[in-house]
This record gives C-alpha cells, structure tokens and sequence, in this order.
C-alpha cells in the first residue's frame, strides 16, 4: 500500500522518531563546529579534546539512522514522497557524520596552533565559521520543514564560504612567501580553511537532498566561486 500522505499513522511516527534523530545529529555537528572554532580562537585544549571524543555519538546516530531507515523500508515499504523521506534521511546523515569529522579535524589542529600569533586570517576564520553555521542551521531547518526554497538559498550562500576560503587562501600565501618562519602555521590555518569550505560543500549537498526530497526534481547546478588552486596554475 502506498503512504503517499503519510495515511499510515505507524509510519509517520516512525518518519518522525528518523527526522528527530537526523535533527540530533545535525545539532550535534553544528555544536561542534561552533565549538571548535571558540576552541581555536581561545587556544582551549581541552574543550577541543571534548570535541574530537564527542564526535563518537555523532557516528553513533548516523548508525541508528540508517538502521531505523532500513528497518522501515523493510516494514513499511514506502513509495513516491515517503520513500524519498525515508532514502534523504539515510543519506543526510552520511553527510552530517562528514561534517562532524570536519569539525573534528579542526579540534584536532587546536594544540598546532596554540603559540600562533599575528597571522592575519586566525582573526577571519571566525568569521568564515559563522557563515558556514548559519548554512549548517538553515539547511536542517529547511529539512524539518520540508522547505525547497529554504534549501535553494542555502546552496546559494555557498558562495559566500567560497569567498572567504579564497580570501584565506591568498593571504596565507603571501603570509608564507614573504615570511617562511609563518609556513606551519599558516599551513595549519589553511587547512582549518578549507574544513570549512568543504562543511559548507556539505551543507549544500544536504540542500539538494532536501529540495529533491520535496519535490522530487533535482536542484538546478550551483555556480561555484573561483577555485585558487587553478588561479595559481593558469
């Protein structure tokens, strides 16, 4: 039988116990990242310790989403609308249990970086955080509430992550050219950088899956912005 309309009572309260666990972990990955920047910016081992041990449970819900996920196809069999709910769930979770170890990386560079001074982008990257918390909270209010426009401004606020990151990215180089002593600093930095930017190329991965989730066409493809990397090579 199809649920298409959630017809089913025991399925929509099992659709709903998958989404609060996706909502979870979600909240959960985008705790982590606030924390790991404060943690950063504060040079707080032990607060980016908590972090990397906290990332377990967000592995954990990623496990016990995709076993209720299976569970319910399993159960339920469900079609058209409510299969893709269930199919998005699963694959949102990969993706956010992505996030999590991108924030875990970034906890993990704390101690690196813990006598770094006067480098210019540790003062931007905060910055460049919130942007990329403000799409990590928006993609997952957009997929509470089943919001396809939601999500397209969220895909497109990526290039805003993208801007940053090559700001970064430019300045770091001129940091490690014109002062080699700021080279391991500023390649820890880099790297914190572009955790983020691929958190933000995550949260616009979940955007697609929740505006193919409601309506059950794909996303029209994004412009990105402009890669460094290939800058340099031209």
């Amino acid at each position: 039988m199809a649920t298409t309309g959630h017809t089913v009572k025991a399925f929509d309260e099992d659709l709903g116990q998958l989404r609060a666990l996706v909502a979870e972990m979600g909240g959960r990955a985008e705790a982590a990242l606030a924390g790991a920047i404060q943690a950063l910016v504060r040079r707080d081992l032990e607060a980016a310790a908590a972090i990397i041990e906290d990332d377990k449970k967000i592995d954990a819900l990623e496990v016990e989403i995709e076993r209720q996920a299976i569970r319910l196809i399993a159960l339920r069999a469900p079609m058209a609308d409510d299969l893709r709910d269930v199919l998005a769930a699963m694959k949102i979770s990969g993706v956010i249990e992505r996030m999590g170890d991108y924030a875990k990386n970034i906890a993990k560079r704390v101690h690196m970086l813990n006598d770094v001074k006067g480098i210019e982008p540790i003062s931007i990257l905060p910055a460049m955080a919130r942007s990329v918390s403000d799409m990590v909270h928006a993609v997952l209010d957009a997929y509470a509430r089943r919001d396809a426009e939601g999500a397209v401004r969220v895909a497109e606020s990526d290039r805003t992550v993208d801007d940053f990151y090559n700001s970064i990215f430019r300045t770091l180089l001129t940091h490690m050219m014109e002062n080699p002593h700021t080279i391991t600093a500023s390649t820890h930095l880099l790297f914190i950088a572009k955790n983020l930017e691929r958190i933000g190329d995550h949260a616009t991965n979940v955007a697609e899956m929740v505006y193919y989730a409601a309506t059950g066409k794909q996303m029209a493809e994004r412009a990105k912005g402009e890669d460094p990397l290939a800058a340099e090579e031209e």
